[in-house]
């Protein structure tokens, strides 16, 4: 029996995670809940599993576990204020199930000198997809790991065509169903540019040699490429209930999570290079995430800044780009990485870029 904390819990991971556990009642016990805002359905949620520890806000959250007896947290808060109850988590010597990915991209030396060797699951689909094709081989049988995108509703346009997109063409994801800024991102590919952030963190694995894939049918998560020139992948249709279970009980597998492929029908994948003049979020990333320190943050806390934008009218969508851009040129950054740092490095990039924004 695996005794859960679930952080962010009425959100869509959080739902989808106590549909996993209710379902296997024999595998998991929910030990503890917090989520962000939404304090009548965190309140229904814990009356339904019996759970008597809560919490609301992410300080709150960190709080819950570091008092609360667990074998694993799921951390599935939205945001840079994820990473508090993520350090909360390690330090308390628990099973980190991750889907807070800016605990990585914001804080990702901080956090990876914390952390136990295995002691963080990742829950993004395509991180779990390589944790997944990692159990074929060990470290140094690793050339590169392959993380694939769906290419989002732009796909396949030339960049002199994507100057006048719309907010709504933006929205209109072809495969997942996800808030404002995360469709947004994968509209202009910086949640590619994220998760390369989160890869290199999370499998040690440098910069140029983590590659991203356009893959449309979004049913290859990711792969790893051994050295022996095999490539071991990981594949089902998209459900983000598979990546939640083996985040809650890594690395065994919970029967009857999600559908399996119907190999008896007739598919066909395909997958494309990534078209870098089109699509330059995957490259900055790489690029700040060289840098590290405090880049990560700027980089992550811009783009937030310029989505909103965007999405108000302020600016237009290659605007994105070149605002991130600019703002993480102006950034200098300087002495110890400390979550005091981290978070006036987030507050100088948003007052940063809502200047450029203002001027445009």
């Amino acid at each position: 029996m695996r005794r859960v904390i679930l952080l962010g819990s009425t959100g869509s991971i959080g739902t989808q995670a106590l549909e996993v556990i209710r379902a296997n009642p024999e595998r998991f016990e929910v030990v503890g809940l917090a989520a962000g805002r939404d304090r009548e359905g965190l309140a229904a949620q814990a009356e339904l599993f019996g759970v008597d520890d809560t919490a609301i806000g992410a300080v709150d959250a960190e709080r819950l576990v570091r008092s609360v007896d667990a074998d694993v947290v799921l951390n599935g808060i939205t945001g840079s204020v994820g990473l508090g109850p993520t350090i909360a988590a390690l330090e308390s010597g628990r099973t980190l199930a991750l889907a807070n990915k800016e605990s990585l991209i914001v804080g990702g030396d901080l956090v990876t000198a914390i952390a136990r060797p295995g002691q963080i699951v990742p829950v993004d689909s395509e991180h779990s997809a390589i944790a997944q094709a990692l159990l074929s081989g060990t470290p140094s049988e690793v050339r590169r790991l392959v993380l694939t995108a769906s290419g989002g509703p732009f796909r396949g346009r030339q960049r002199a065509a994507l100057a006048d997109v719309s907010p709504a063409e933006a929205l209109a994801h072809p495969t997942w169903d996800m808030g404002r800024v995360v469709t947004t991102n994968s509209a202009t590919l910086v949640n590619k540019g994220l998760e390369v952030i989160e890869a290199h963190h999370l499998f040690d694995v440098p910069y140029e040699r983590i590659d991203v894939v356009v893959h449309p049918q979004s049913i290859v998560h990711s792969m790893v490429e051994f050295v022996d020139g095999s490539s071991i992948l990981q594949a089902s249709p998209p459900d983000m209930r598979l990546p939640i279970s083996l985040g809650l009980d890594w690395p065994h597998r919970v029967a009857g999570v999600g559908r399996p492929l119907d190999w008896t029908t007739a598919s066909t994948w395909t997958f494309e290079p990534l078209d870098t003049d089109a699509f330059p979020a995957v490259e900055l990333a790489k690029t700040v995430g060289r840098a590290g320190g405090t880049f990560p943050a700027v980089f992550n806390a811009a783009n937030e800044e310029a989505v909103e934008a965007f999405h108000d009218g302020a600016i237009g969508y290659l605007d994105i780009m070149e605002t991130i851009r600019r703002v993480v040129d102006r950034h200098a950054s300087e002495g110890e990485l400390t979550r005091e740092a981290l978070a006036e490095a987030e507050r100088w990039a948003r007052e940063a870029a809502r200047t450029l924004i203002a001027a445009t």
